[in-house]
């Protein structure tokens, strides 16, 4: 079937315009799928933001290549709102091939401000609606109406029974399903119409899902007393004290639903809890959710969690959503298993992992350049992020934010960490996703793009070293308007003695943009010597003093929107000998090396075979990576460390939580 980017790709025909001059004021030639296609057929893409860094990157890489008479075809795409191309430099204007495309053209009769809410990712199933009903114009309310059920198969006007709002809540948050505000909105209010539903909280457990999972915690111990030693129903027991409103008694054992519990037990979504006055049979469903601290029941678990694994694993074709999504999947996995102790991976794990990193390893060769450019509303690597926060301070200028990085968290550690600040601070709520970090993923290289809102390419001068992190945060916030006393910078935090609180030379009630570095994590794998059981050991330990909980609460006490993120995570990898390659290398990491030129890199690369040339995507042009996918590592022969630098999934997908206060 025809679909939206057909119309924008049959506009593109190589070799014609050696460069082209697009208004993308939605952002669509950013789509995933889109960008991919337009680089297969040969053309660059370069945003025009920042006039100084484009002239640095335009006149670097492209104006020499034609200036030497050869030819590439360059795109130079403009997504500021309300800005026309003519704005762009004459010599652009002189050169340049003019196009332009946007969300009215290709949804004409839908409501623009509706569709362009919506992530680029759910076009497809939109234009496949429009173009079987073609419906007709259409103003706000009918466009969510139409979204809701041609895109995420919701018609909040058919939900009239428990059973079946608790089926729809379960089918958004299960699978990490984020309506857009307006939409989210339409939804409470039609639900909120049907009198079976005027107890439910719907304004919480819609939106958030950490609520909705809290809402379902503290009904699940009420469901299971309802079962008598004979498994027969008895009388719900009296009414008892629950955070949040609604109906005591949910529909867990519903057919529609049930299929699902046992994944959001397994997963930790819910907690199981101890039933000592009930006795339910091993075979019983309900057994997933009844805590068992024997070994076998562990073990059951982590069968459990393999299976889903195997199951959702992505392939190569699929969305870099797809894989941020498995990640937190993988991460449970591994957290549930390091619990067992030290020496405790076994060889299921190891085969899976060579398997997944395989898959991951050759989708990143193929998808990883495209991310570069997705506009920033739904982070997807690292830079965006300060420029997400940016655009939230854009809506409310009052707002302030705090983004606190943990050099070196992997997911699996974040898992660690969340169960942790979960029973240190109840009232925290946390909207749970995941970004790419930076390849190589060293802290020089990944740490800088977050505090710097750019790719490497453009800070080519200290992409060895993190001393220039405050300077480039400075920079960012400074060009988005505020000044240099509502900007706060501090690293070396989280060790334990008071010498590494906050700074009390500024002043937190003045400060608007907070960055803050949160290095303990890094200097724990630094020295580990006992895996990965041992990293989330000590990670355990660390998180259980409380410096990271109470520094979020106090932030978010102080009104700031508080963020939270890694600059790479970290893997158990085996040493396979290190290359004798004297200075040649200008960075040697125990997963990366970094080379000067490509020639000096293959001389390396030809004794070390499960080391990937890495082409350098958004990297300095004289700056080229040879890193690890899999487990190995440029150390001793047979040492086990835990490090990173490599193009492995856990070192590549990082977590990216924002908190909020309760307002139950």
């Amino acid at each position: 079937m025809h679909n939206w980017r057909q119309n924008i790709l049959e506009r593109f025909i190589p070799r014609l315009h050696r460069l082209t001059l697009v208004s993308d004021p939605d952002g669509l030639l950013a789509e995933e799928s889109l960008a991919m296609e337009l680089e297969k057929r040969g053309f660059d893409l370069i945003e025009y933001d920042d006039a100084v860094e484009f002239r640095y990157a335009y006149e670097k890489k492209y104006r020499s290549i034609w200036d030497n008479g050869e030819n590439t075809d360059l795109v130079v795409v403009l997504r500021i709102p309300d800005t026309d191309l003519d704005s762009l430099p004459y010599d652009l204007l002189q050169a340049g091939k003019k196009m332009s495309f946007s969300l009215g053209e290709i949804f004409p009769n839908l409501s623009p401000p509706i569709i362009e809410s919506l992530d680029l990712s759910l076009l497809d199933n939109l234009f496949e609606a429009q173009q079987q009903i073609i419906p007709d114009r259409m103003g706000d309310n009918a466009t969510i109406d139409f979204v809701l059920r041609y895109v995420f198969g919701i018609d909040a006007h058919l939900i009239n029974k428990d059973h079946e709002l608790f089926k729809t809540l379960i089918h958004l948050h299960y699978g990490k399903i984020i309506l857009p505000v307006n939409t989210a909105e339409r939804l409470i209010n039609v639900l909120a119409t049907h009198k079976a539903f005027k107890d439910w909280p719907l304004d919480l457990i819609v939106e958030s899902s950490d609520r909705f999972y809290e809402f379902l915690q503290e009904r699940w111990p009420l469901f299971l007393e309802r079962y008598s030693e004979d498994n027969q129903v008895a009388e719900m027991s009296p009414a008892v004290a629950l955070n949040y409103s609604g109906p005591q008694l949910l529909p867990f054992d519903h057919d529609d639903i049930r299929i699902y519990i046992d994944n959001l037990f397994v997963e930790g979504r819910l907690l199981a809890v101890r039933a000592p006055k009930i006795i339910v049979d091993e075979t019983s469903w309900m057994m997933c959710g009844v805590a068992n601290d024997s070994h076998d029941n562990l073990k059951a678990r982590i069968d459990r969690m393999y299976a889903i694994i195997k199951e959702e694993m992505p392939g190569l074709e699929a969305r870099h959503e797809d894989w941020s999504s498995f990640a937190l999947q993988w991460a449970e996995l591994n957290a549930l298993i390091c619990s067992f102790g030290p020496n405790t991976i076994d060889s299921r794990l190891l085969e899976q992992r060579v398997q997944l990193n395989e898959i991951f390893s050759e989708w990143l060769t193929t998808h990883y350049s495209s991310l570069m450019n997705i506009p920033p509303s739904t982070p997807a690597m690292l830079h965006h992020v300060p420029r997400r926060l940016s655009r939230d301070r854009e809506l409310n200028h009052e707002s302030r934010v705090a983004l606190i990085v943990i050099d070196g968290l992997a997911m699996d550690q974040w898992v660690t960490l969340r169960q942790i600040i979960k029973s240190q601070k109840p009232g925290l709520s946390m909207l749970e996703t995941a970004v790419f970090a930076w390849i190589p993923t060293i802290t020089s290289v990944s740490r800088q793009s977050i505090f710097s809102g750019k790719p490497p390419l453009y800070f080519p001068g200290t992409i060895t070293s993190s001393n220039s992190e405050e300077k480039l945060w400075r920079q960012f916030w400074e060009g988005n308007g505020l000044t240099k006393h509502e900007i706060a910078y501090q690293r070396s935090l989280g060790s334990s003695g008071k010498d590494h609180s906050l700074d009390q030379s500024f002043d937190l009630h003045e400060i608007r943009a907070l960055g803050l570095v949160v290095d303990k994590v890094d200097k724990i794998m630094h020295g580990m010597q006992l895996g990965s059981a041992g990293m989330h050991n000590q990670v355990q330990q660390w998180a259980e003093k409380g410096f990271l909980s109470s520094l979020i609460t106090d932030l978010l006490d102080l009104d700031f929107d508080v963020w939270l993120t890694s600059d790479h995570g970290n893997i158990e990898c085996q040493g396979k000998g290190r290359p004798a390659e004297g200075v040649i290398a200008e960075t040697r990491g125990e997963r990366v090396r970094v080379y000067p030129t490509q020639e000096l890199r293959s001389q390396v690369s030809e004794s070390f075979s499960f080391a990937h040339k890495w082409e350098p995507i958004g990297l300095p042009s004289e700056y080229f990576p040879l890193v690890i996918s899999d487990r190995e590592a440029f150390v001793t022969n047979g040492e086990t460390i835990v490090g990173h630098g490599g193009i492995s999934l856990e070192e590549v997908i990082v977590p990216l939580i924002k908190f909020s206060k309760s307002d139950i």
